[in-house]
């Protein structure tokens, strides 16, 4: 860490105002100080990055992260990668994370038991590049549920997808075993998921094994996640107080009701990318638009879409992503959520870029110092070639994101010149 001064640079700040033209000191690990408009750009010591008119937003919140899903088509795909190539595999991701300018990420399950754990570690160690990270459980569900993979032949859950689970007390342990790794947030599969022959709109959870899940976790200070597509198991998160709640498709006019009267304690990522991608773009892996499948995957990518539409006008926090980790939805293609929200949810670009930047240091746990370009927030910054409001696409591109920085360190730094200098290059 060190001091840097952005200079010329239009600064988007994340609250929901329009860009001004302005500067930003970055001091140590936090912003010590935003300008409107320019001063000289030099003196006082600091590294000078002249923006040349580059956007410069605060930087952006994966809000349902798989860093351990392995771009594979299938559950059992990802499940089944040895443990030493799986953990490489995973600090990999991170790193791609980060250089696309995600510098949150909300872990949603891991693949095997500690990863998430292993990864958030080494990345706040310093050992590997990456995020700041919110380690999760496996994802825990119920015996022949979402994740259960295990052959009906061979009794050994080691070679399930996720940790099963059968009455109170096994999920009582479970939850604990996963609060004793280390694990920030635990995952509950309450619905079904079509690719994995369980219905979306059916609920295999119980009430009472969501509702010891959630004590156990809150009694020792963590974070409860579900993935909850049928409309039962919204009802259930509500209930209950799972705070995050995944996908929501199926959300009806009285759970709607139910999530506006309760919206400052819960956020929704509906993952419409996997929906979208898995109905349209997945025929090269057995799922092709005019199979069953495919069919089922683009009625509920149309029902899910007007639902966050609805959970959008009612003021519900709906924040982007979702299930990239597939061979059809790989890592690094995250923003495209943000194209979604905008041409399908009806959110304004200001609206999308607020949902992946201030609701994300929200979602993260840390809305006084995550989110926003504000004197004394965390310097997690990114500079973007061109003006996301105009063409919202331009955070998919790599090469547009000119430089991300995390807690005050560059993880894809601008040059500097031997004078202490960066000039950047406005592309238009």
């Amino acid at each position: 860490m060190g001091e840097y001064l952005f200079t010329n640079v239009r600064i988007l700040d994340g609250s929901g105002d329009h860009p001004y033209t302005g500067e930003v000191l970055v001091q140590g690990n936090r912003i010590k100080q935003v300008s409107r408009g320019g001063r000289s750009g030099s003196g006082g010591g600091h590294t000078v990055i002249d923006g040349a008119g580059a956007t410069l937003m605060p930087g952006m919140t994966e809000a349902h992260t798989h860093l351990s899903w392995n771009d594979q088509p299938s559950l059992e795909a990802i499940q089944q990668m040895p443990l030493e190539e799986h953990t490489l595999f995973t600090a990999e991701m991170a790193k791609r994370y980060i250089e696309m300018g995600f510098t949150s990420c909300m872990g949603a399950a891991s693949a095997k038991a500690r990863l998430d754990v292993v990864i958030r570690d080494a990345i706040n160690q310093g050992r590997i590049p990456g995020p700041r990270y919110s380690a999760a459980s496996q994802e825990i569900t119920t015996l022949g549920g979402l994740g259960d993979t295990s052959p009906p032949h061979l009794d050994f859950p080691e070679m399930s997808f996720g940790c099963i689970v059968s009455g109170v007390e096994e999920m009582r342990r479970a939850v604990r075993q996963f609060i004793k790794y280390g694990c920030d947030t635990i995952k509950l599969n309450l619905s079904g998921e079509e690719i994995a022959g369980v219905p979306a709109e059916e609920t295999p959870m119980t009430d009472e094994e969501a509702a010891v899940a959630v004590s156990e976790a809150k009694r020792r200070g963590l974070r409860v996640a579900a993935h909850a597509r049928s409309n039962e198991s919204i009802k259930m998160c509500i209930r209950h107080g799972i705070e995050i709640i995944y996908h929501a498709s199926f959300a009806d006019e009285e759970t709607l009701d139910l999530l506006e009267a309760n919206k400052d304690k819960h956020f929704v990522a509906p993952g419409l990318a996997w929906l979208i991608r898995t109905s349209k773009n997945a025929a090269e892996y057995g799922v092709h638009p005019d199979s069953s499948l495919g069919m089922m995957y683009a009625r509920e990518a149309e029902i899910a879409t007007d639902t966050m539409r609805k959970m959008h006008r009612r003021g519900i926090r709906v924040l982007p992503g979702g299930d990239y980790g597939f061979a059809w939805i790989p890592h690094g293609t995250n923003a495209k959520d943000l194209e979604y929200f905008v041409d399908l949810v009806g959110m304004s670009p200001m609206e999308a870029i607020v949902s992946a930047t201030k609701l994300g240091g929200q979602i993260m746990g840390r809305p006084d110092e995550l989110g926003l370009v504000k004197e004394g927030y965390l310097a997690d910054l990114i500079l973007v070639d061109g003006d996301p409001l105009a063409n919202i696409r331009i955070l998919q591109e790599r090469a547009r994101i000119l430089a991300v920085m995390k807690d005050g360190s560059f993880y894809r730094a601008p040059d500097v010149t031997a004078q202490g200098r960066s000039s950047l290059r406005w592309a238009g």
